[in-house]
């Protein structure tokens, strides 16, 4: 031990440290990833997620113009989770909404609401909740039992004013649509098809071509007459077909052990599929580009991931996330697929209702595609 002691000399310690120490200042990339990792955390634990949503988007569906019906939609929107954007006489029109994810809840009150509660009769409401993602409404309608006892107690006339404190003059009857049992994994299985692919793509896309630097056989594909946009197609063909298998694999799992449900079209879901493959394996594409090995190819990856992962909804409701982390997540492709393939296969949503979330994807695609494709020509000058 001694002996070893004696061997130990600090000042070749001190020399390897500081060639250590100047070879990472050199690799600024790698650096500015280390540092810029935790930063990326921090700011979206601490102030973008929030398993609280609040201010959810409302339509109220409503013939009766009468203050104990005013009463009620003004109790709502004091509660604090609900924010009514919508005040309609066709149920049509709402649940139309709600199909689409406009909105989270559909409140119908019935057209003799004010004149059945003044005779006592006890009248319903009725509440029908989005609950695709049974997190993001699940304390929206919790609050609905406190609401009711106070709703339109000062609104009651009197010999009904004592029913106020003691029992809810009206009832609202919960329907929890598209999800009734409010299971988590009608959520979060659909949802990891696009998780899954978004890592997988981005990172097998950009190790590709920074494989092809760090072997040396970039010069050699260089050397053929190969167009850049045809290198790019050669290369991301055979990753859409592997992001098919992974899919048929996860869609798989899903139905015969998670048992999730299949309402939409297959045929439309794998068509929303392949435009969402070929986004990030652009995005995989452009980091290649950039990065000048297979490590910071995948902490470029792995940065683009992370808020892929945080504010698309997949792990905490979209809707409870501040606005500016909303402007940030509704630019990620992640966040407009999952919406499309919860809508395919929990609400059966047609190629029409999905096309909202389908443009921004194509408009990212495009943007991907055009700057991978030029940054490829700057790699090769």
């Amino acid at each position: 031990m001694m002996r070893l002691l004696a061997r130990f000399n600090l000042a070749r310690v001190l020399a390897v440290f500081i060639k250590e120490f100047q070879q990472m200042r050199r690799d600024r990339l790698t650096f500015g990833m280390a540092v810029g990792i935790p930063i990326l955390q921090l700011v979206l634990f601490g102030y973008a997620i929030n398993t609280d949503p609040r201010g959810l988007p409302t339509a109220i569906v409503s013939t009766d113009n009468g203050p104990m019906a005013r009463g009620f939609v003004a109790a709502l929107q004091n509660s604090g989770y609900y924010r009514i954007d919508h005040v309609l006489t066709s149920e049509k029109v709402a649940e139309a909404l709600v199909e689409t994810g406009q909105v989270q809840f559909m409140v119908v009150i019935p057209p003799d609401f004010s004149r059945r509660l003044v005779r006592g009769e006890k009248p319903a409401i009725l509440l029908s909740a989005d609950a695709t993602d049974p997190s993001a409404a699940g304390n929206a309608i919790a609050a609905i039992n406190g609401l009711l006892p106070q709703a339109i107690a000062h609104d009651l006339p009197g010999a009904l004013r004592s029913l106020g404190p003691t029992q809810p003059a009206f009832e609202v009857r919960v329907h929890r649509r598209y999800n009734p049992e409010g299971l988590s994994r009608y959520n979060i299985v659909p949802g990891l098809v696009g998780t899954i692919l978004t890592m997988t793509m981005a990172m097998l896309t950009a190790l590709a071509m920074t494989r092809e630097r760090e072997r040396g056989t970039m010069e050699n594909l260089l050397a053929t007459p190969v167009r850049p946009g045809e290198v790019m197609v050669g290369k991301i063909l055979p990753y859409v077909v592997l992001g098919y298998v992974q899919l048929g694999v996860i869609l798989g799992a899903a139905f015969l052990l998670f048992e999730v449900p299949m309402v939409g079209s297959m045929p439309l879901l794998l068509g929303m599929i392949g435009v969402f493959i070929v986004a990030n394996l652009g995005v995989g594409f452009t980091f290649s580009t950039v990065a000048k090995n297979q490590l910071q190819a995948m902490q470029m990856t792995f940065f683009f991931f992370l808020p892929s992962m945080l504010l698309s909804g997949f792990m905490f409701p979209f809707r409870a996330m501040p606005r500016w982390a909303q402007y940030v997540g509704e630019v990620l492709p992640l966040t407009h697929f999952l919406r499309i393939v919860r809508g395919i296969l929990l609400k059966g949503n047609t190629f029409g209702q999905l096309w909202p979330e389908l443009w921004p994807m194509l408009l990212f695609l495009l943007v991907a595609g055009v700057v991978a494709l030029k940054r490829y020509r700057q790699t090769l000058d």
